[in-house]
């Protein structure tokens, strides 16, 4: 008996109901995995999740921008007992701190002094204030504009890393945080969510008896 060979249409008809099937459920035959998913860095769709969130007020633009500066520059600098001068760990640390700030001129940033337990609460709070603007001088002289950043706040030895009485380096600090946005920036969010929290930053190479 002659076998009939199948018609070019009906083998397009076929192949076409094959993939459809293939399809459903947005599955590739071939990989079982979702459809687009080859185009996934591991984050599957979280820029425009991200936006939208930004956008409708679900996510606080700057808590994630804060979490971004933690993650990519250190934000604290330490000091010797008794002082407000900057070492030259310091001085990296701020200049690398620097050159993110920069990178996103619409967002504004707080820098908070320490100090350990030794001393009065008052001179404390005085030191605290004295590296908080030892801090923030040397922002400026790094490109930062002063306006951006917002706030000098002294914390004094309210607020230790190591409960102790004694001498502590580790409390004897400034903190550097996102705290908001500047308002007349001409890059308010409007919608460039993923242009601006996305854009690639590099660090730069090389580099009175108070407490």
């Amino acid at each position: 008996m002659t076998k009939t060979l199948p018609s070019r249409r009906t083998m397009l008809m076929t192949m076409g109901s094959t993939l459809a099937l293939s399809a459903c459920g947005g599955y590739t035959i071939e990989t079982g995995r979702p459809l687009g998913s080859d185009l996934d860095e591991g984050n599957f769709g979280e820029p425009t999740r991200q936006n939208i969130g930004v956008q409708n007020g679900d996510i606080n633009y700057a808590a994630i921008l804060g979490e971004r500066f933690a993650a990519e520059v250190p934000t604290t600098i330490n000091f010797a007992f008794n002082s407000a001068e900057l070492d030259a760990t310091a001085r990296n640390v701020l200049t690398q701190q620097a050159h993110f700030i920069r990178h996103f001129p619409e967002a504004r940033f707080s820098v908070f002094g320490h100090t350990d337990a030794v001393g009065s609460r008052g001179y404390n709070h005085r030191l605290g204030l004295r590296r908080a603007r030892a801090a923030v001088n040397f922002l400026v002289s790094q490109g930062v504009n002063r306006h951006r950043l917002q706030a000098l706040v002294s914390l004094g030895e309210t607020q230790p890393i190591v409960a102790t009485e004694m001498e502590e380096r580790r409390n004897r600090r400034t903190v550097t945080e996102v705290t908001g946005f500047v308002e007349t920036s001409d890059l308010l969010l409007d919608g460039r969510y993923a242009e601006v929290v996305y854009r690639t930053y590099r660090t730069p190479s090389g580099g009175g008896g108070g407490a």
